[in-house]
């Protein structure tokens, strides 16, 4: 064999390798570059609720609900895990159904320092953990860490809140025509008064607060139930 014709083999195979070398990270970079997927609620389709209840040992039951939860969520299902940031107005929190109860909710919610039409309640989630694939129709459950913020007023001291749920892949047609996920999610121990929703932080109710602590309790727990849709003409690949 020639001088020449060994250049030759070693060209074509070194041509090969830097072919295959392309390939296989081409292949590696596409089987890697899952994205995470986005869903959103629609806060004005009356099925995405959150509801706060605050129970007194020895006085009243009180319940705050809204179904005017605006989400979005990403999901990575590669990584098992999701993102999630949500926002509740304050003037669509009703407070058993009566309107002098929810009015006085506003005031210790704003602390009577803003208009309750600028007032927001708002959560911005950590790293949720899926506790394995997701799979059409079953029951997933989830956990993660969230900080709220409540008329732009972080918690007292900082620090989160532990969120537990579940989530249930449905796929398009079965919930209307896009893919969605069906999600709830709890938040038990919620220190209302930490966030200063609270008539002690509110002008005009001092002299009220002592005869309020037994009847109203300071610490609730929140449900929400929602329901994400992916974005029209999205397909779960």
């Amino acid at each position: 064999m020639t001088r020449t014709n060994i250049s030759s083999i070693r060209r074509s195979t070194g041509g090969a390798a830097r072919i295959v070398g392309f390939a296989m990270t081409a292949l590696v970079a596409s089987v890697g570059a899952t994205e995470a997927r986005g869903f959103t609620t629609d806060p004005d389709a009356g099925n995405n609720s959150m509801s706060a209840v605050f129970d007194a040992a020895i006085g009243e039951r009180i319940t705050a609900v809204s179904s005017a939860v605006d989400c979005s969520l990403e999901v990575d299902e590669a990584k098992l895990t999701g993102k999630a940031r949500c926002r509740v107005p304050l003037t669509s929190i009703q407070v058993d159904s009566e309107p002098t109860k929810t009015e006085h909710f506003q005031q210790w919610a704003t602390n009577k320092k803003g208009s309750p039409g600028d007032c927001s309640f708002e959560l911005v989630t950590g790293d949720i953990d899926l506790a394995g694939p997701i799979a059409e129709k079953v029951p997933l459950e989830f956990e993660t860490t969230g900080r709220f913020t409540i008329c732009g007023r972080q918690k007292k001291g900082g620090g989160v809140e532990k969120i537990t749920g579940t989530l249930i892949h449905l796929p398009a047609g079965t919930y209307g025509s896009n893919e969605t996920l069906r999600i709830r999610a709890r938040i038990e121990d919620f220190d209302r008064e930490a966030y200063g929703i609270s008539p002690a932080a509110t002008p005009g109710w001092l002299a009220r607060v002592q005869s309020l602590a037994p009847v109203v309790a300071g610490q609730g727990t929140i449900d929400v139930n929602l329901f994400a849709r992916a974005p029209d003409g999205a397909a779960k690949q």
